[in-house]
């Protein structure tokens, strides 16, 4: 098992007895689309930002209570670019999608800027490209997801 993956074994199991029982009478299941569409700045710190939101939310609710969806279009799209060579992002998202949160690119911005994902973005696969982010979006919320842009 390499490292990042016993990495991502641990923090899951740490974040899973940290959530407070108090917490899963609190809130009952959700469904949620982030929004990201922005620059992550120096060191991604943005990016970072973001995905520890994510995370917080479902140390808070607890990931078998979420149905968590992360719309990338834009600016956005560099968080998967990033990843590729920034192990913290790489380890954050791997650790995500662990607990079933699901990243959906826009088909627009990757043949606007000319983006290949199974190149230039880490951890992409054909499913997980959507036709527009924003019609994504908009087609979540009409199903129920709460919109929230960290």
């Amino acid at each position: 098992m390499s490292y990042i993956k016993q990495m991502v074994v641990a923090v899951i199991g740490a974040v899973m007895m940290m959530t407070p029982a108090f917490a899963q009478d609190r809130y009952d299941t959700q469904k949620v689309v982030y929004h990201i569409n922005y620059n992550g700045g120096e060191d991604d710190k943005a990016y970072r930002g973001a995905l520890r939101n994510i995370q917080n939310h479902i140390n808070a609710v607890g990931a078998e209570n979420l149905d968590i969806k992360v719309v990338l279009h834009g600016n956005g799209v560099a968080l998967l670019k990033s990843a590729l060579s920034n192990d913290l992002l790489q380890n954050n998202v791997t650790t995500l999608k662990s607990q079933n949160v699901a990243f959906h690119i826009c088909n627009n911005t990757l043949k606007g800027r000319k983006i290949s994902y199974e190149a230039d973005l880490f951890d992409v696969f054909e499913e997980d490209i959507v036709p527009s982010g924003v019609a994504e979006l908009s087609h979540l919320q009409q199903q129920g997801y709460t919109y929230i842009k960290p």
